[in-house]
């Protein structure tokens, strides 16, 4: 596949539906709290989508039944919706995508249940600051090998290790496209950012040893140690200037505070 290239009005219907993914998330994280199931949040997340007019980018995707990503504590990404009940202490990461107009925008974020330990705390703390480090090295020119090491730099600076069998991606009129986007400098290419291109930038990682296994539904991804895993995600497009957040979200400082600790 090769690399897509959008226009101005193609990247501002992208922002359109990033705004709204943004909303959703926004929503769905504001309403998270212990007794909830993972198919709850899912089925909130399809009232979600019709309320606001787009399509989910993950339902059916490769056969996947659910319209989020819910995994919790020890489970990585790709997790489907079920039984699984939230506990106070708990954190999930919503791993979400929307179709607007056709254009996909996918985003992330891991978030407490109720109040959580301060190692929960440290460990949101530096996916998001391994995120934002990485999106403000992006620009016409730079190298996607920079956003690598940044992300790296940052989640091992904090004591944590990169999955690197996940890692990001080109995003547009399909979820993935090319280029990728490792989170680790080793593989990561000298290909260069050129405005117009998309990119889904998304720091995976885990407290413990960085080794998975995928359970028998052939989609949980969960850790081999039992530690505890995140990821934070959004899109970015690329500018003439510099870039340009797609799936900004509303002000979730109060949904940070519900499980922050003083």
């Amino acid at each position: 596949m090769q690399i897509t290239y959008k226009t101005p009005a193609e990247i501002a219907d992208m922002k359109h539906g990033g705004k709204i993914l943004g909303k959703i998330l926004t929503h769905l994280a504001n309403e998270m709290k212990p007794g909830l199931t993972t198919k709850m949040i899912d089925d909130r997340a399809r009232e979600l989508l019709e309320k606001y007019k787009v399509e989910a980018s993950f339902l059916g995707y490769h056969g996947f039944p659910g319209v989020i990503c819910t995994p919790v504590n020890e489970e990585v990404v790709h997790t489907i919706p079920g039984e699984r009940v939230l506990e106070e202490g708990d954190f999930i990461t919503l791993d979400f995508g929307v179709i607007y107009k056709g254009w996909h925008t996918d985003s992330a974020i891991t978030i407490g249940v109720g109040k959580i330990s301060k190692e929960k705390q440290d460990m949101i703390r530096a996916g998001e600051e391994a995120l934002f480090a990485a999106i403000k090295k992006v620009g016409p020119g730079v190298e996607i090998r920079v956003i690598s090491e940044t992300v790296q730099g940052v989640i091992e600076k904090n004591g944590y290790k990169i999955i690197r069998e996940l890692i990001g991606h080109g995003i547009g009129r399909n979820l993935h496209e090319d280029p990728q986007v490792p989170n680790y400098s080793a593989d990561a290419g000298k290909q260069k950012l050129k405005a117009g291109m998309t990119i889904a930038i998304e720091p995976i990682f885990c407290a413990g040893k960085p080794g998975i296994k995928t359970l028998a539904d052939d989609w949980n991804i969960v850790t081999k140690d039992g530690s505890m895993a995140a990821q934070v995600e959004h899109t970015i497009a690329i500018t003439e200037d510099g870039y340009e957040i797609l799936t900004e979200r509303e002000d979730m400082k109060s949904v940070y505070e519900t499980f922050y600790q003083s």
